[in-house]
């Protein structure tokens, strides 16, 4: 498998430590439930068999967080995206920023 990061090009997969699924965000901890939510975060993991969104960094390279969408059942990666905009995104669509 290779992973074309955006900063350094198409790179072998042994440059790149996997660290974990990238869907998930932490919970609020002055919520109510926030106990509840913070186990669900911490131990109830999606096994997700289709396309799914993984938090990478480029260990070998430009030291950068990627955000690596790829297919579990064929290891197809169909998008990568630098973390930091990853998280741009999220933060403008629940605020309505543009």
């Amino acid at each position: 498998m290779r992973i074309s990061c955006p900063h350094c090009g198409e790179r072998a997969l042994d440059e790149f430590s996997y660290l974990g699924d990238a869907s998930v965000t932490r919970p609020d901890p002055a919520a109510a439930d926030a106990a509840d939510a913070f186990y669900t975060y911490a131990y109830e993991r999606r096994n997700i068999a289709g396309p799914t969104q993984e938090l990478w960094y480029h260990q070998a390279g430009c030291h950068a967080w990627l955000v690596v969408t790829r297919d579990t059942r064929t290891h197809e990666i169909s998008d990568v995206k630098a973390a930091q905009d990853v998280a741009l995104e999220r933060v403008n669509s629940t605020t309505g920023a543009a």
